[in-house]
């Protein structure tokens, strides 16, 4: 009877014992877990002898210094959180080459990367967007993504650390190129998590999340978005962003977006949302032809121009221009600038942009053909 009595007992603390180191176990690997810091890293735009660009003549703004506050308002929200280490690209008026701003991302091992910007246009255009790298973009990331995990090799027991990794195999560049779909897909969570906080609680204009092929993130090898705030160059959203409600505004939108990112990364849940509009504008060439250029605002309306429809309007240094037949398709614009001819317009002639940007018609078949 004693022997079945400590029988017993021996398996109650046996059970006990295994509970115990259960639960510690448990809680050892939940700390471990919370213990995890995720890397932020916040650059502002432009700096020192670069101002970036400077709103309307006369405005006094500067993108350098719009960008800087507002990446340090956003900083400052993030630090707060435990597990978020925050690194500034520049946290003062100072100078830095692209390459050096991801440069010290991919040194940090960050894990997010988000580049804060103003933007300008020729016209009085507006809203704020956020953008992606593009799909050309990518070829130069997945280079540096060769070169920055080359340096692997010199480490100490690098072949039992990274077992199977070689810098120049088929198989190792076909995991960084899966590496960078990943990458992609939460830079365009991320920047949908941004953008919908813009529109949806600040009421900006949304122009929509978007590819380009912007330096500053072909040199980043983690996830990686560039946010346009808001134009500089439009008079009332250019002084929104160069106020103190602006930026504080602006900087608890990215903020809170970066810390349900984070959220996410914790739980595994990283996903597009449907509502998102993703548009590679790295690959988008516009036409349009110049039929009219003068100092003279007429209204665009087809009675004013012989009958042409869909004339478009861009003040220019005191000087307004009025295109037409804009086109991604240069033969479709040429058909259209035979009508423009017909109706009169006989020194009307074709012009290309990139990004609103306005480029040579030759640089924009060099484009077209990539």
């Amino acid at each position: 009877m004693n022997f079945l009595l400590n029988h017993k007992f021996n398996i109650k603390a046996k059970n006990l014992l295994f509970l115990v180191l259960f639960c510690f176990l448990l809680i050892n690997n939940s700390l471990v877990y919370a213990q995890k810091e995720y890397v932020v890293v916040l650059d502002a735009g432009h700096g020192g002898r670069d101002p970036g660009n400077l709103g309307r003549p006369g405005s006094g703004f500067k993108e350098k210094n719009i960008a800087l506050k507002v990446s340090l308002g956003v900083g400052q929200l993030i630090d707060k959180e435990d597990d978020i280490k925050v690194v500034f690209t520049r946290n003062k008026d100072i100078s830095l080459d692209l390459w050096k701003r991801g440069d010290i991302a991919n040194n940090a091992k960050a894990d997010l990367f988000v580049s804060i910007h103003c933007d300008s246009h020729t016209s009085n255009a507006f809203g704020a967007g956020t953008f992606v790298l593009g799909i050309r973009g990518n070829k130069k990331n997945l280079e540096i993504a060769k070169r920055e995990n080359a340096v692997i090799l010199k480490e100490d027991n690098y072949k039992q650390r990274y077992r199977g990794f070689d810098s120049s195999s088929a198989e190792s560049i076909i995991g960084l190129s899966l590496l960078q779909e990943e990458n992609l897909d939460k830079s365009l969570n991320i920047a949908s998590l941004i953008q919908s906080n813009f529109t949806k609680k600040l009421k900006r204009v949304d122009r929509k999340v978007k590819q380009d092929n912007f330096q500053v993130l072909r040199e980043t090898i983690m996830p990686s978005v560039l946010v346009e705030l808001g134009f500089l160059t439009n008079k009332k959203e250019g002084r929104y962003l160069n106020s103190k409600k602006g930026q504080k505004a602006l900087s608890i939108a990215i903020a809170d977006a970066i810390k349900k990112y984070i959220n996410q990364l914790k739980i595994n849940t990283i996903s597009i949302s449907d509502d998102v509009l993703v548009e590679d504008v790295s690959l988008t060439i516009e036409y349009k032809i110049q039929i009219a250029s003068g100092k003279n605002k007429i209204r665009t309306k087809s009675y004013n121009f012989k009958g042409l429809r869909e004339v478009e309007r861009v003040k220019v240094r005191g000087f307004y221009k009025y295109y037409y037949g804009n086109s991604s398709n240069l033969e479709r614009t040429k058909k259209s600038l035979k009508i423009a001819k017909k109706k009169g317009y006989r020194s009307a002639f074709i012009v290309a942009f990139k990004n609103g940007e306005k480029i040579s018609i030759k640089q924009a078949q060099k484009i077209d053909k990539l």
